[in-house]
């Protein structure tokens, strides 16, 4: 099972960026896919969600109306559109399926973002 996130990188504020993730080893159109980051010193908290049944999203409070998540089931990856970038939105990115409610959970290796001026 592999889950490579791609897109990360250095970006002023007010700017955007396009995560990937894309999968293999595992039958990607029955996982929910999420995307979760990590600041320094704190935990790992959700960001976007969406589910393979009907592709419903689910967004963190702070993050809603700036990031959209979005799925392609045949090529096996997932996106996260992150648009007005802040400062606060610094993190790892990981890249995280879940099937059956976390019965099968896979994660990424995480990809970087850091918003600075």
């Amino acid at each position: 099972v592999q889950l490579v996130e791609s897109g990360g990188g250095l970006v002023q504020p007010g700017g955007s960026l396009r995560l990937s993730c894309t999968t293999s080893g595992f039958t990607f159109i029955h996982y929910t896919m999420s995307w979760y980051r990590q600041a320094p010193g704190t935990g790992r908290d959700l960001v976007a969600t969406i589910t393979n049944a009907d592709i419903s999203t689910v967004y963190a409070d702070s993050v809603k109306g700036r990031f959209t998540i979005s799925r392609d089931n045949a090529k096996k990856t997932v996106y996260l559109q992150m648009n007005s970038l802040k400062p606060e939105d610094t993190a790892v990115y990981y890249c995280h399926a879940s099937f059956d409610l976390g019965v099968l959970e896979y994660w990424g290796q995480g990809t970087q973002v850091t918003v600075s001026s």
